[in-house]
């Protein structure tokens, strides 16, 4: 199989562009999807803080060598990454070894948030009193932490590693739930809400087996092993059920979007951009009267049945 562009032998397959690539002109067609994302979720930034939320996995470490990139002839503006350490013994001290090594290499500051201090509780302390799949609630976990972080180091922007595969399956997760609310406040981020660092996906437009490609033909450092936890995640039939319907259909990750994209528009046009209110324990931004992540912190578990971290 030979490159659509060039003689070059092709190393991944397109159909949703009918196309096949090699590893140059897939990194150069990686390079301008992040580029015009950039442009059109962080238009015209001049200056400021960016911070970029950095689990040590090939998307975020994607993200971030991208967003130095872009950023780095710009004195202006401060990149910082942030990773959050749930708590997942086995599993999160090597994505943070790659995460150090990664920032180490560009310059930027590094600064890991680790949820035993800052909540007083772990996922993996978590899981062993919750029937709940660890995933519910370690993702809102990590989600307030990151903009707990982000906020303090006086970001401006909070860039996310989401894929276009990610996205995908978060808008069909919240459409088969009716859930119009979350579709109008998932990333990007179009309208600034109190509290909330405004969050931008740039690699919105790449799936995630052309992220994995390019991280490799860049040599750029990643983990890609996988959380111990992530076999009981609801998203996974969701991940599944995109697949199929993108081999038989090329381009449904893309309507999917679209159809994201048109729901908010609606949303903005009715006055409803789904803001957050303020959770009366925390004080950080919420849908309700109580956060997510406080009616997750209400169910206490006993921190010495976890496993010890390495």
């Amino acid at each position: 199989m030979r490159c659509s562009a060039c003689d070059a032998p092709a190393i991944v397959d397109q159909p949703y562009r009918g196309r096949h690539s090699c590893a140059a002109h897939l990194t150069a067609s990686v390079d301008e999807r992040f580029r015009r994302a950039m442009h059109r979720q962080l238009p015209r930034f001049s200056g400021g803080t960016v911070a970029v939320a950095l689990s040590g996995g090939k998307d975020s470490a994607v993200a971030l060598r991208l967003t130095h990139r872009y950023f780095q002839r710009r004195p202006t503006v401060r990149v910082v990454a942030i990773s959050v350490d749930e708590g997942i013994a086995g599993y999160r001290s090597a994505t943070l070894d790659a995460a150090r090594a990664l920032t180490a290499s560009l310059g930027v500051p590094h600064r890991v948030v680790r949820a035993a201090e800052e909540l007083g509780t772990t996922t993996d302390a978590h899981a062993v009193s919750d029937a709940a799949p660890p995933c519910s609630y370690c993702g809102v976990w990590r989600r307030q932490l990151l903009n707990r972080a982000a906020r303090t180091e006086g970001a401006d922007a909070l860039v996310l590693g989401f894929n276009l595969d990610d996205l995908a399956q978060t808008v069909l997760m919240n459409l088969v739930r009716g859930d119009l609310d979350r579709v109008a406040r998932m990333a990007p981020h179009r309208v600034r809400q109190a509290g909330l660092v405004p969050r931008v996906a740039p690699l919105a437009d790449v799936p995630e087996r052309e992220v994995y490609l390019y991280a490799r033909a860049s040599g750029i450092p990643f983990d890609h092993s996988e959380c111990p936890h992530a076999g009981r995640a609801l998203r996974n039939r969701f991940r599944e059920i995109v697949w199929d319907l993108e081999e038989a259909q090329p381009g449904t990750r893309q309507s999917l979007l679209r159809t994201h994209d048109r729901l908010v528009d609606l949303m903005q046009q009715e006055g409803d951009a789904g803001a957050p209110q303020r959770c009366r324990a925390c004080g950080e931004p919420a849908s309700s009267d109580l956060c997510r992540a406080c009616e997750y912190l209400q169910v206490a578990p006993n921190p010495s049945l976890a496993p010890e971290a390495p």
